[in-house]
């Protein structure tokens, strides 16, 4: 067993307005009588299998709550010591420093021996999706809390697993919970808050399979910098097989956001509210060249040259879009990923919802700087200056929380423009959920809309991946 160390940061969390939700009301968690107080160090952190950077995220800053020893246990190998690296450099860091103490234990019995000891009573779960499902219903039902990072499933197959867990987790008083930082972005917060005032935005249309009433478009980059160092990414996250598919993975921050902003505090049910109309999955085209700057390896692992062509380019089919109907209202949702950013850009996020007054769009391109821009349109018919109107008195109101937000003209309508204080960035949104998880513990429940929406959330993307079979 290694131990590592680390120290202590606050950060400011910005609360996400609104709550938004997942499936079947008998998984929901029950209320209980509180075994989480808020109390200083009573958060007993475990990782488990770390092979993807947002478990690192999570601990980017350090929380009153949390004690700062942390049990790891995982298979020896780069995706744990990858890990440990990030940890140590925010242990390092000139400011604002972080104090955690790593307690490491490798070997192939990794899990068995988590379970058996159960060092911790939170278990933090990002990296290889392959097995994650059936993580998170082994530590249910051994009695510990769970925080996983999307997607929580990968294939039809595992969608049963995660309802077994929400059952076990319910029975035994444990909390599940899926890592959503896009709720704490900023443009998404607002239009979410735009499109709930009937005098701005009216109400939402019910588009068609051609033109949905609100659609959400993510383009991601393999190759990427993550807390100021270049991302060395494994080779099993071009494995659609271990990672999941772009239709599966990406897209369940993109459904939850459509079920969040347009379905506020609505309980969804899949099989009587939701129609998925259409899937579709593509590949992204990578070199050795191009895979090897990304994985630091020479050469495609064994499990990845089924998926090379003759030309020995490897083909990832990271790329995905579903149109689907959600209580008559179409919606679309679709992720592209592209080997790097053009220069001076990164990810982008694409949103748009189609009210009867107005059109609130989220854009993120060149003409915005490569920054998501909130822009409000009014729709054809509509009455611009009743909408400008009440635009301006909206935002009035909003800046009384956010202050400095504000209202320009653009080109065909409005522009909100947002003080730079609010943009704490996407590795800020983990410790934002990461507080929101910890109230949730103290208040002994996720919320019951929350755990509904959230399998609803996972039935959409599933039933859209056995779509999309060739």
């Amino acid at each position: 067993m290694r131990t590592r160390n680390l120290t202590m940061f606050s950060m400011l969390c910005l609360a996400a307005c609104g709550t938004g939700g997942g499936p079947e009301k008998e998984a929901a968690s029950p209320a209980r009588g509180a075994t989480f107080t808020g109390a200083a160090g009573e958060v007993k952190l475990i990782t488990l299998d770390p092979g993807h950077f947002h478990a690192a995220l999570v601990q980017k800053t350090m929380y009153p709550q949390v004690d700062p020893k942390v049990h790891v246990f995982a298979p020896a190998g780069p995706d744990v010591e990858g890990h440990l690296a990030r940890i140590e450099a925010y242990n390092t860091r000139a400011e604002d420093p972080t104090s955690w103490e790593e307690l490491v234990y490798t070997g192939d019995d990794f899990l068995e021996k988590m379970l058996a000891e159960k060092p911790g009573n939170v278990v933090v779960i990002s990296g290889n999706n392959a097995r994650k499902a059936e993580y998170i219903k082994q530590s249910v039902a051994a009695g510990l809390n769970v925080l996983a990072d999307k997607p929580m499933v990968i294939q039809s197959a595992d969608y049963p697993v995660l309802k077994e867990a929400y059952r076990i987790a319910a029975e035994g008083g444990v909390l599940i919970d899926d890592i959503m930082t896009e709720r704490f972005e900023i443009t998404s917060i607002l239009q979410k808050r735009l499109s709930e005032v009937p005098e701005l935005f009216g109400e939402l249309t019910a588009g068609t399979p051609d033109e949905p009433a609100i659609s959400k478009q993510s383009v991601h980059h393999f190759s990427k910098i993550v807390s100021g160092r270049p991302l060395i990414r494994p080779a099993w996250f071009f494995d659609v097989r271990q990672q999941g598919e772009g239709i599966v993975d990406v897209t369940t921050h993109l459904v939850d956001l459509i079920q969040w902003q347009a379905f506020p505090g609505q309980a969804l049910d899949f099989d009587r509210d939701v129609e998925v109309l259409s899937a579709r999955r593509w590949p992204t085209r990578l070199t050795l060249d191009q895979f090897a700057h990304v994985t630091g390896l020479e050469e495609f692992p064994d499990y990845l040259k089924d998926d090379v062509g003759l030309d020995g380019v490897l083909e990832v089919y990271a790329n995905g879009g579903i149109v689907y109907r959600v209580k008559g209202i179409h919606a679309k949702v679709s992720v592209e990923w592209h080997y790097e950013a053009p220069e001076g850009a990164g990810d982008t996020h694409y949103s748009i919802m189609k009210g009867s007054k107005a059109h609130l769009s989220v854009r993120q391109g060149e003409a915005e700087g490569y920054t998501p821009t909130l822009y409000v349109d009014p729709a054809e018919g509509a009455d611009a200056p009743a909408v400008e109107k009440a635009l301006q008195e909206t935002v009035s109101t909003l800046s009384e929380h956010y202050p400095g937000l504000e209202v320009a003209s653009a080109p065909s309508g409005w522009v909100l423009i947002i003080p730079d204080e609010y943009r704490v960035g996407h590795e800020a949104h983990f410790a934002q959920v990461t507080e929101q998880y910890f109230r949730y513990l103290v208040e002994g429940r996720v919320p019951p809309v929350e755990v509904q929406n959230l399998l609803t959330k996972y039935a959409i993307t599933t039933r859209a991946w056995e779509m999309s079979r060739p």
